[in-house]
């Protein structure tokens, strides 16, 4: 039987999701889990690779498992998270077609990126602080470029193994909450650092220190020199997966 498992989890304290050598990862830690949980050798298969410090409100994994009716069990959520450390939490589990993918049939990720505009304490692990008054007017208007595009290689982790740098975006904006500017993505697909160097040339632009003209000029050279330095990844937050209705059952 193949499920998908959806969890949600702060990155603060971990190498990413995916499972390295010598490293913590959330990917290690919920394998470890479920293997114990269910007396089998469980390995999950991620919707996608989140750097180290970078954060999800939602994610989704997938795996097999020789146990039929596990999204039945009521208790095996709460079993899970008494189980899972304080940072991860399991949200629930659903039984998929066989051929279902969390990564390769997602329809859609959305990602928000929280920046604060003050010094804020409580916020430390989970915000960019940036001091001053960022222009978002000027923020947004550098987002619509970026629905009329789809190769973004300009904002790519370099030497990536990506096959190809196409993507679509379907939203992208900037909203203002109290002392909080809260950017907002969504596409089909992103590429490993594509939302963090988005986000550290567009404060760039907030800032004065470029403008628009020289944005789309960035894009249209294809070259990750070119562009801003990648925001920190603690602000990062994947926050929604799309999948269609079909795969579950």
């Amino acid at each position: 039987m193949r499920y998908f498992i959806f969890i949600s989890y702060k990155g603060t304290f971990y190498h990413g999701w995916q499972v390295q050598p010598n490293s913590v990862t959330v990917q290690k830690i919920l394998d470890g889990a479920l293997s114990t949980i269910l007396s089998e050798n469980i390995s999950t298969t991620g919707a996608g690779r989140t750097d180290s410090g970078v954060h999800a409100l939602t994610f989704c994994a997938h795996f097999d498992s020789s146990l039929d009716n596990l999204d039945s069990d009521k208790n095996l959520v709460y079993k899970l998270n008494s189980f899972l450390p304080k940072d991860i939490s399991v949200t629930s589990l659903r039984k998929v077609i066989p051929e279902a993918n969390a990564r390769f049939s997602a329809l859609s990720r959305t990602y928000k990126y929280f920046i604060s505009r003050v010094k804020d304490p409580f916020s430390v692990d989970s915000s960019w602080y940036v001091p001053g008054n960022p222009d978002i007017e000027s923020m947004n208007n550098a987002s619509e470029f970026l629905l009329k595009y789809s190769d973004f290689t300009s904002f790519s982790r370099l030497h990536s193994n990506a096959k190809t740098n196409i993507c679509k975006i379907y939203n992208a904006k900037w909203n203002k909450i109290g002392n909080q500017l809260i950017f907002t993505i969504k596409a089909d697909r992103f590429l490993r650092n594509m939302v963090r160097a988005i986000v550290g040339t567009m404060i760039d632009i907030g800032l004065g220190k470029m403008n628009l003209n020289k944005f789309e000029e960035i894009i249209n050279s294809m070259d990750r020199s070119k562009a801003g330095k990648s925001a920190p990844a603690k602000g990062l937050f994947l926050t929604d997966i799309e999948y269609p209705g079909e795969i579950f059952i």
